[in-house]
């Protein structure tokens, strides 16, 4: 699959196992591709995220796939789900936190143990990975480049859509900035 991928998409690729490297976890997850992304600079993604008001604000961004780590992927949707059924995720994470430390609940701690081999790909980056590739496939386009996989990322749900929606990029703002001529603000 990934000889269809630009020089910039599989750095994202690479990127990504990085992101899940330093923060010692075995499974590269869509937030990580996500991350890897805002890394980027002089591609197709970084464009969007510039055209789109973002390029200062990635700090932001950050910081809110940090949080939501920390809620153990929940995204703020379904936070508000359980605590539409009285169940505070919030005081679940603090008490968590409280008995076995900040992070426990990411799995993003460093204590687990030393471990050495090739990072994995979670289900939800493989379909983000996936999803890229139909997307570049159904715009008639010769190959799989960073702007498809930011596309990916914001059609799928789950935190990093979230996170890119609560800050204006959305699927469709990223189509009209990359493809459309328009001009697209986040919000």
């Amino acid at each position: 699959m990934f000889e269809r991928f630009t020089k910039d998409a599989r750095d994202v690729v690479r990127g990504a196992v990085e992101h899940a490297e330093g923060a010692g976890v075995r499974t590269v997850e869509a937030e990580h591709v996500l991350l890897s992304l805002l890394d980027r600079q002089g591609s197709r993604a970084s464009f969007a995220f510039a055209a789109l008001g973002l390029a200062e604000r990635k700090d932001a961004l950050r910081g809110a796939i940090g949080e939501a780590r920390r809620r153990a992927g929940l995204s703020q949707a379904e936070a508000d789900a359980l605590a539409g059924l009285g169940i505070d995720v919030s005081e679940i994470v603090a008490r968590v936190e409280e008995v076995h430390g900040v992070g426990a609940m990411s799995g993003d701690r460093k204590d687990k143990g030393w471990w050495s081999g090739r990072r994995s790909f979670g289900r939800d980056a493989k379909d983000v990975l996936e999803r890229a590739l139909r997307i570049a496939v159904s715009r008639r386009d010769g190959h799989v480049g960073d702007e498809h996989i930011l596309l990916a990322l914001a059609a799928r749900p789950g935190v990093p859509a979230e996170v890119l929606a609560d800050h204006g990029v959305t699927y469709e703002a990223v189509v009209r900035v990359l493809f459309g001529g328009g001009q697209a603000k986040a919000g």
